[in-house]
């Protein structure tokens, strides 16, 4: 099988059952998977470990430059076991809930959380699983809640509660994520995606945690508080994940799409890498072509400017999961050809320079503002970043520019990290100590990769080599390949 021709808006996986042998991982990498998510929900810390370093072994076969998301649990609070073959809750039934242990039945649901009775509220909202059985919450006793059910279904295993976050007790980090964060860190995750963040200090205590490891770390708003704090939680997150299956319990289902477009907006003015997420392709999990519905909603998902879409139990259970990555990259790639980047791009740079503060990375924005502009008045192909942290490249990236986008970085943390940002094609080069060299090389090794050709006109930004990491990019050069 041959590679697909790479769309710009990137495709996150999420391995399971139906996508762990090498050879479907093979066939889901040159479908078009740029990111392959771990979901440490489910599984064995070695048994991540383990398909971690298959991820490599599959990158390294197909010659894909690929990225390792592990998706850490978050607090999670969950009812008792229902019995065998589950249960039925009907709508307008009463049902109580209780902090005792036991298992549940559909009249009396146990939950593994000690301060139901004081958290809780008449007129509180009740959800369970992924968000299609809700209860109301009538009366609060010494002893239990009651409710009646607003939306019934069946009910089994031990799903999921939720409550109003506003008021759950439980942190975010858990013990058990910094836990599993550290130790995937240490293996050389590229990201660790922190569930359920509230606020931007939830993340630092991951950074301190995962210490002296820098993996990057991927904020998922899936609650309103972390909707509210979106600004502090960007500046603070190495990228973002619209995780629209819990967001959509928190708030009424019909703000979804509203806040989805608020937080990508945003995350791509401020040069953050932004994850859409959940039940994309999910009639996928069985059928062999999406829904009219799911074609739509991932053109949509471009319309607003995502780095990248992602795939949950499609290719972790589904039934063919590469023919679920070849129809998405069909539909984003469908999708691009007709979004308005060239506005989008237009837009950002009359708003940056009212909003940006001074400093470098003031600098940094408007050189790749600049860039963007030259490369259209050059006609060049591709635009080159040279870049240690990837920096460069995800502000080259905010603008979503025409000619190709090309990152090259020295540090191979780095050069995986960027096949979570929208359109950048990744190279790794070695380290030179001169602008000239910086920028000699750069085109060289571009053209080495096949990305540029003999007589086209490429941008090269850096900055200068001499300079600490982290300085501003500060070299715009238009050079003509030979």
């Amino acid at each position: 099988m041959t590679p697909h021709t790479d769309t710009r808006t990137k495709i996150v996986a999420t391995l399971g059952p139906a996508s762990a042998t090498a050879e479907v991982l093979d066939e889901l990498l040159l479908a078009g998977v740029d990111v392959v998510r771990l979901n440490l929900s489910h599984g064995t810390l070695e048994s991540h470990l383990e398909r971690m370093q298959q991820v490599r072994e599959a990158a390294a076969r197909t010659g894909r430059v690929v990225a390792v998301l592990a998706d850490l649990p978050g607090p999670k609070v969950r009812s008792g076991q229902f019995p065998d073959g589950g249960g039925v809750l009907v709508g307008g039934a009463s049902v109580v809930l209780t902090t005792e242990e036991g298992p549940s039945t559909v009249d009396r649901i146990t939950v593994d959380y000690p301060t139901l009775l004081a958290d809780l509220q008449p007129g509180d909202r009740v959800v369970l699983g992924d968000g299609a059985i809700s209860l109301r919450a009538d009366a609060v006793s010494d002893t239990c809640v009651e409710c009646v059910v607003l939306t019934g279904g069946v009910v089994q295993g031990r799903p999921g509660v939720h409550l109003p976050s506003e008021r759950l007790r439980l942190t975010t980090p858990t013990e058990d994520d910094l836990v599993l964060g550290r130790a995937m860190a240490e293996a050389g995750a590229d990201f660790l995606a922190v569930s359920f963040v509230r606020a931007a200090h939830d993340l630092r205590v991951v950074r301190e945690a995962i210490l002296p490891y820098t993996t990057r770390l991927v904020a998922k708003i899936e609650t309103m508080p972390a909707v509210v704090a979106l600004e502090a939680i960007a500046a603070e997150a190495d990228a973002v994940m619209v995780a629209r299956g819990d967001l959509g319990i928190e708030c009424p289902l019909e703000d979804v799409p509203h806040l989805q477009k608020r937080i990508i907006r945003h995350c791509v003015e401020v040069g953050v890498p932004v994850i859409t997420a959940t039940q994309m392709m999910e009639s996928m999990i069985t059928s062999p072509s999406p829904t009219r519905a799911e074609v739509s909603d991932i053109a949509n998902a471009v319309f607003d400017g995502t780095d990248a879409l992602m795939l949950s139990a499609e290719t972790a259970i589904g039934a063919d999961p590469a023919a679920v990555v070849r129809s998405m990259a069909r539909i984003a790639g469908r999708a691009e050809s007709e979004a308005s980047y060239a506005q989008w791009a237009s837009r950002l740079g009359r708003s940056q320079r009212e909003q940006w503060p001074d400093g470098p990375s003031r600098i940094t924005m408007a050189i790749t503002h600049a860039a963007g502009m030259a490369a259209a008045d050059a006609g060049a192909a591709a635009i080159l970043c040279c870049t240690t942290t990837g920096r460069t490249a995800r502000a080259m990236a905010r603008f979503r520019p025409t000619p190709t986008l090309i990152s090259l970085s020295p540090d191979p943390a780095t050069v995986r990290a960027m096949a979570l940002s929208w359109g950048v094609r990744s190279l790794a080069v070695s380290t030179y100590h001169s602008t000239d060299d910086l920028v000699w090389f750069a085109v060289e090794r571009a053209v080495q990769s096949g990305l540029v050709e003999s007589g086209q006109t490429v941008l090269v930004l850096a900055g200068a080599p001499d300079r600490p990491s982290g300085a501003s990019t500060d070299v715009l050069r238009i050079v003509r390949v030979l």
